[in-house]
């Protein structure tokens, strides 16, 4: 009995201990099934809400970068000008440097080209606009006409030159045979006026390339200035208006200033302005390229220098004003069409000086000039002329 009661009582406890296996391993699902989240899907969770917080962050920073873009928006054009005109001035002074090492290397070739090599800067004398008036021997007329209206003389053109930087003469090269009475009369007229500046070269009217050639080196080895200024004896100037919009454009290294034009290139050999060697601009009836007419215009010292260290190499063609285009146009220069600078004369400069915008000069284009400028300059400028204070003022000093 004892054996076969403890046979029964290891079957009993067998019996329980699979139904307490079972029952644990239900339990075991239904708690897992409720409970548990896989690792997977946690990850998931958690790369969620980083997403979530990175995009709320991200937010907030567009929001704040806005915000301070609104308060800043006043002050972002002053910065650009500001930043634009730092540039320029820095182009302008490396300029300067690259066009003064040049000039200095290329001063001892040009001693034995032109008899007028460039000086030191030391040497030279500071001026802010040379303004070379091209006159003939034939011209005494007019230069009298011109000293009467709009070129200070005596003690006050000393003055300009001094106060203001600002040097006129009359420029003018000599005649074929040496020491002709051509050369004295001008001679007795400096010693009258000293107004001139002469030129080594050889006058004439189809040398008027080489004379200009030949003014700029001149000019420039004689006076540092900002601008030089090329001005025909037939036409009337108003110094002050010239002087103020050329202290607009001072911060720029190289420009080329006035009345830009593009007129036919002329293959008639009977007609005034032939050009030669028009074949050189493609087929006839062409255009010239851009360039400034030969009444008056200006150019910076940067290019004035290029012009007398490489004057050797300088093409001329028939035209001075097209001789003068034809070597800036491969250069990285800025050409300024200043309609200012060639005013009809009255009444259209005398409407305009009424309405408030003096012109800088006026000519008649039909006369390439001022028509019978001797008699009629005087007119020009009583009616057209800026006053004889405008000149003083200090607008561009």
């Amino acid at each position: 009995m004892r054996v076969r009661g403890a046979s029964s009582e290891r079957r009993v406890s067998a019996k329980w201990i699979l139904l307490l296996c079972v029952s644990s391993f239900g339990l075991g699902l239904l708690f897992t099934n409720r409970f548990w989240i896989p690792p997977e899907s946690d990850a998931q969770t958690i790369s969620r809400r980083r997403q979530d917080q990175e995009l709320q962050v991200l937010s907030e920073d567009c929001m704040t970068k806005k915000k301070l873009g609104q308060d800043k928006d006043g002050n972002v054009m002053d910065e650009v000008s500001k930043t634009h005109k730092a540039i320029q001035s820095l182009d302008k002074t490396i300029s300067t440097l690259q066009m003064e090492l040049a000039a200095t290397r290329s001063s001892q070739e040009l001693t034995g080209i032109t008899g007028s090599p460039l000086i030191s800067g030391q040497q030279r004398k500071k001026a802010f606009i040379v303004i070379g008036i091209n006159t003939a021997f034939s011209s005494r007329k007019r230069r009298d006409s011109v000293r009467e209206t709009w070129m200070p003389q005596g003690e006050k053109l000393q003055q300009l030159e001094k106060e203001k930087g600002i040097v006129i003469r009359f420029m003018i090269g000599h005649s074929a045979t040496s020491n002709s009475i051509l050369d004295r009369a001008i001679d007795s007229e400096e010693a009258q006026h000293n107004d001139f500046l002469r030129l080594e070269h050889v006058e004439g009217y189809h040398e008027l390339s080489a004379k200009t050639k030949t003014f700029f080196s001149t000019a420039i080895s004689k006076w540092d200035a900002e601008f030089y200024v090329k001005v025909d004896d037939d036409v009337h100037v108003n110094l002050g208006m010239l002087a103020a919009t050329l202290a607009r454009h001072r911060s720029k290294p190289r420009v080329y200033i006035g009345c830009m034009k593009s007129g036919p290139v002329l293959s008639n050999k009977n007609v005034k302005y032939h050009e030669p060697e028009y074949w050189k601009f493609g087929e006839e009836g062409n255009k010239y390229f851009r360039h400034a007419t030969g009444q008056i215009y200006a150019i910076s010292k940067d290019l004035a220098t290029y012009i007398s260290i490489n004057q050797p190499i300088l093409h001329k063609y028939a035209n001075e004003d097209v001789s003068l285009g034809a070597w800036f146009i491969g250069l990285e220069v800025e050409h300024i069409d200043e309609r200012n600078m060639c005013c009809g004369t009255p009444p259209d400069c005398e409407w305009k000086a009424q309405a408030g915008n003096v012109c800088i000069a006026s000519f008649d284009w039909s006369c390439s000039g001022i028509c019978k400028s001797v008699e009629k300059i005087k007119d020009v400028h009583a009616r057209c002329g800026e006053g004889d204070g405008a000149v003083w003022s200090d607008l561009f000093r």
